[in-house]
């Protein structure tokens, strides 16, 4: 009985409760993605965080193919600095039919599925940005922990004109590596 009242309470941390953006164009994607190439680490550069990566240090996401088609995924950063503990979280993604591999749903919780869109991929696979249709969370991530300047300017202009509130976007402190 106690977990089952603690449900409700642990979707809205995870998903937010009324604070999406009004904004209803679709969010753009890239024509295809590949999803083996999209798989491996990717550094959280900067993101508009969901409540448990509003302290978040070192974050990065990480991607494997499994046999079964899932995408088997571990976040792990440190809250607050460079010296906590590291954390993580491993979600299970699933590549939905539509959306030529940018549409995923994300599972932290059974039965709940996030969505989570590629929403901007560079040609070599170094850069992406995820995103969301109700523009509530948005992350930038690359190959490696840290960018150009020009490529972050131009990463915070892409977000924006998806109808994000940059103001909100958060940049990642991460340790050179």
């Amino acid at each position: 009985m106690r977990i089952a009242s603690l449900f409700p309470l642990l979707a809205v941390a995870l998903f937010g409760a009324g604070c999406s953006s009004h904004d209803t164009r679709p969010i753009p994607l890239p024509p295809k993605v590949d999803v083996p190439r999209f798989m491996g680490d990717w550094y959280v550069i900067a993101h508009i965080p969901s409540r448990p990566e509003r302290e978040a240090f070192d974050a990065v996401e990480s991607y494997a193919l499994q046999a079964d088609g899932r995408i088997q995924t571990t976040f792990t950063y440190r809250k607050g600095s460079f010296q906590s503990p590291q954390k993580s979280m491993h979600p299970v993604g699933r590549v939905e039919k539509h959306g030529n591999g940018a549409v995923w749903g994300m599972q932290f919780i059974w039965p709940i599925q996030a969505e989570y869109l590629i929403a901007w991929l560079d040609e070599g696979y170094t850069q992406t940005i995820v995103a969301r249709s109700k523009r509530d969370y948005v992350w930038y991530m690359a190959r490696t922990p840290q960018v150009s300047e020009a490529d972050y300017q131009q990463a915070v202009a892409r977000i924006q004109a998806m109808g994000y509130d940059t103001s909100k976007l958060r940049r990642v402190p991460q340790s050179v590596r």
